[in-house]
């Protein structure tokens, strides 16, 4: 049989741990077929069992202790070739052993392990360690059940330090609890890459969850059967060898012996309690398996606390929802909402930052640097409507990575893609939430069989494996977020149908029921004008009627727009300087008070609808009069600029703020309606100027340039 391999860093991952080919020396092993006859031993066998061994020895003709081959004999001719193991305590030459026989994988398997404590010793560990169980039962978090249980096994096992690691979903591990000699460095708080314990090894930990090493200086002991037999597969043996890989590990560590218990939660390996002393230490099997059953009570007794936590945090999401989506159904700004319940959002998805969006506004929570936020929007597909997921860098276009720093993870709700609405959690990188016991000097160390591991070298293993990773989106958290996106797109929906039939039967009521009444108003504020006795009070009409007359025009506007119908421009030969100058002479006499000058005046022949045109120049002389500074006068420019002919409307005054510069082309902005200085103004002006424009395959576009506010109309030149 194959007795150990050279074993290095590159090939420990595929090592085949459960083929061992060795034992070690504190016990002795024999193997028998499913009928009972010796088919192996280890080497060391009838040196400490007194035994002659040859191959296909029946087990009942070996001189072994009667309760050995009773207990042996309960296993022979079983059909399961898969049975737990039993124990039984012998005595042979003076010696105390626990008998240890279990059925795997075809084979009978019989250990022999050295117990150096009395049967009446082992029992008053027993009662302690049923104590244990007791005290972990009536804890009511992870933390406080940990830390009791590193204590009480620290206490019924006599070990230098025992410690609770803690498995995240990418399979590192954080020491998370930690009971030590005093003397010892404390190792609370770290955490090991994945790459500790390779795939083979998690695997047995599942298998068989208990294991120890008595003596880290061990030789191993070789397993001797017939030639070109089948490895013996040790995986639920008590004796088994380790890797070399490991032992070096545990050395470097200047741990003399090592003890550990698989914490096992729904088949997956939830945690693990290690226990290291500094010189070698054999605890007795009974003990063991005591420490075997805390272990399996505190994995229940997880269980349970997570499940509780985990329906408090769906209670938590779903309060946290239910707020978001009253407000939203009460607030006209998305955004304002958000900010309010931003904190919330992010408590609910261990969420570090959140951005917001929405016609190019922007909510930011989080110290992300400047810009990024809009970068991260930019990268999101247009039109979604489905969750977007990113955890590491990969999932980032490549042009961002170096702009993105610690901000890896992503988690982006489309609650209303045609405004570009975007609710977006993010993530740091695991490396950003690391406790560090301190930087380790070196990675690895050279041992007997070349280069290893160190202890502190495991952090740089693991801090190259996690670099550009975020902890992934856990199922609750994405559950609850596409809960929420749900509810935000029916809120959208809801909000957008009840603004429609608000707008439907307003331009009704504007279409049917207010022309015709305003048109006699207005013929009747003409005859009190051209009388002698009311003109001023006719005027006053007129003026009135007319204002009156211009919101209809814009909201039937912006019916037809927002109908796919287009206003239906009538495209004509216009003499762009001339409509200009008219439009100007217009104002002028409208507003005398006010300084209309053109500046500059290139000649320019466009294909347009005049009427159309003339409707986005008012418009704009209209708001450079009603936001620029009093006294100073509202400039015109004709120019002419490669195919394009452009009109530069400006007024004196300070920028406009980038967020009302999102909006400038919305309709119905918030910093529109109730303007001081535009009462009559519903902020559909520039929404219905910019789509004429459009309709001409033109632009317009806004600047500041000293101390001006300038709106630039750009029209394509008549060929």
């Amino acid at each position: 049989m194959e007795h150990g391999r050279p074993v290095d860093l590159l090939s420990c991952a595929d090592e085949p741990i459960h083929l061992p080919g060795s034992i070690q020396p504190h016990g002795a092993v024999l193997f028998f077929t499913p009928g009972g006859t010796l088919e192996g031993w280890s080497a060391n066998a009838p040196a400490l069992l007194f035994i002659e061994a040859q191959l296909g020895t029946p087990y009942a003709a070996l001189a072994l202790p009667s309760a050995a081959l009773e207990l042996l004999g309960e296993f022979t001719g079983q059909q399961d070739d898969d049975i737990a193991p039993s124990v039984v305590p012998v005595s042979i030459g003076g010696a105390d052993y626990d008998c240890i026989v279990h059925a795997a994988y075809g084979r009978i398997i019989a250990e022999f392990e050295r117990r150096d404590v009395a049967s009446s010793e082992v029992a008053l560990f027993a009662v302690k360690a049923h104590g244990s169980i007791d005290r972990l039962r009536r804890q009511k978090t992870i933390d406080g059940l940990l830390a009791s249980a590193v204590q009480q096994v620290r206490e019924f096992t006599g070990f230098d330090r025992v410690m609770a690691y803690r498995f995240r979903a990418d399979d590192s591990g954080d020491v998370v609890a930690e009971s030590r000699r005093d003397d010892l460095t404390p190792y609370l708080g770290q955490r090991y890459p994945a790459s500790d314990i390779p795939v083979q090894a998690r695997r047995l930990y599942l298998l068989n969850t208990l294991r120890i090493i008595v003596d880290t200086g061990y030789g191993a002991v070789p397993m001797l059967g017939e030639p070109g037999a089948t490895p013996l597969d040790m995986s639920h043996a008590v004796l088994r060898s380790v890797s070399p890989v490991h032992i070096e590990y545990l050395k470097n560590m200047g741990v003399g012996a090592s003890m550990s218990v698989s914490i096992v939660i729904n088949g997956r390996l939830w945690g693990l309690i290690a226990c290291h002393h500094m010189s070698p230490k054999l605890v007795p099997y009974a003990i063991r398996m005591s420490a075997d059953v805390l272990a399996q009570v505190m994995a229940s007794t997880i269980h349970s606390i997570e499940a509780r936590q985990q329906s408090e945090l769906v209670e938590r999401s779903s309060s946290t929802r239910t707020a978001l989506i009253e407000d939203l159904l009460l607030d006209e700004e998305p955004l304002d909402v958000l900010k309010r319940h931003a904190q919330a959002l992010m408590d609910s998805s261990a969420a570090q930052g959140l951005v917001a969006s929405q016609y190019g506004k922007l909510l930011v929570r989080g110290d992300l640097p400047p810009g990024l936020a809009e970068a991260v929007i930019a990268s999101l597909p247009e039109g979604g409507h489905d969750l977007v997921l990113r955890e590491s860098l990969d999932g980032w276009p490549s042009h961002l990575h170096a702009q993105l720093g610690k901000w890896v993870g992503l988690l982006a709700l489309p609650f209303e893609p045609a405004a570009g609405g975007w609710v977006i959690l993010l993530r740091v990188e695991q490396i950003e939430q690391v406790a560090w016991a301190g930087r380790p000097e070196k990675t690895t160390a050279t041992g007997p069989l070349g280069p290893r591991l160190t202890p502190r070298g495991s952090f740089d293993a693991w801090y190259e494996t996690v670099r550009g990773r975020a902890i992934g989106w856990e199922q609750t958290v994405l559950a609850n977020a596409r809960l929420t996106l749900a509810e935000l797109v029916r809120v959208m929906n809801s909000r957008r149908a009840q603004t429609e039939a608000t707008r439907a039967q307003l331009l009704a009521m504007l279409g049917h029921d207010l022309r015709d009444p305003l048109h006699s108003i207005n013929m009747a504020g003409m005859v009190l004008e051209k009388g002698n006795s009311q003109p001023t009070l006719g005027r006053r009409i007129q003026s009135s009627t007319n204002r009156m007359q211009k919101m209809i025009g814009q909201v039937l506007d912006m019916s037809r727009i927002d109908g796919g119908i287009g206003l239906g421009v009538a495209l004509d030969a216009v003499d762009l300087s001339a409509l200009v100058e008219d439009v100007m002479d217009e104002a002028r006499l409208a507003y005398p008070d006010i300084a209309f000058e053109l500046e500059c005046s290139t000649p320019a022949t466009v294909s347009a609808d005049s009427g159309r045109i003339a409707q986005v120049l008012s418009n704009l002389l209209s708001n450079a009069r009603h936001h620029g500074e009093v006294g100073k006068p509202v400039r015109v420019c004709v120019s002419t600029s490669g195919v394009d002919a452009v009109v530069e409307v400006s007024n004196a005054g300070a920028p406009i703020a980038p967020e009302v510069v999102a909006t400038l082309f919305n309709p119905f902005k918030r910093t529109s309606l109730h303007n001081p200085r535009n009462r009559t103004g519903m902020g559909l002006g520039l929404y219905i100027a910019q789509q004429i424009v459009r309709e001409h395959q033109g632009e317009l576009v806004y600047r500041h340039a000293d101390g001006q506010v300038v709106f630039a109309l750009r029209l394509p030149l008549r060929a």
